[in-house]
């Protein structure tokens, strides 16, 4: 079983599991998060897209490591699933630091 996918896909459900049942911060409710997201997803398209574009990939990962789908511009399934749980938890702790009066969602 390729490592990349599992440990990916986990850590997108572990962050959402955090958020929902731990944390509460009520992110995914916030439309900046959202729109935070697409920026975010737009870029990773650019970069990651030329980084590891079949044609002349800079990046090369091992191929019993990855499941090998790569739906949009040659990035893998599993970079989306990291990318989400790497932005989503960096967020979610930056917004439970926060004193909870100063959190736009709880006024």
């Amino acid at each position: 079983m390729p490592s990349y996918p599992v440990l990916a896909v986990a850590a997108a459900v572990l962050v959402v599991v955090l958020e929902v049942r731990v944390v509460r911060t009520g992110i995914f409710g916030d439309p900046a998060y959202w729109i935070t997201m697409v920026v975010c997803v737009g870029f990773m398209l650019v970069v990651d897209g030329w980084l590891t574009k079949l044609s002349a990939p800079i990046v090369i990962y091992r191929p019993g490591d990855v499941s090998g789908i790569r739906p949009v511009w040659d990035i893998l399934l599993e970079e989306y699933a990291y990318a989400f749980a790497l932005l989503t938890g960096v967020m979610i702790a930056w917004d439970a630091r926060r004193p909870r009066a100063a959190t736009p969602r709880n006024r």
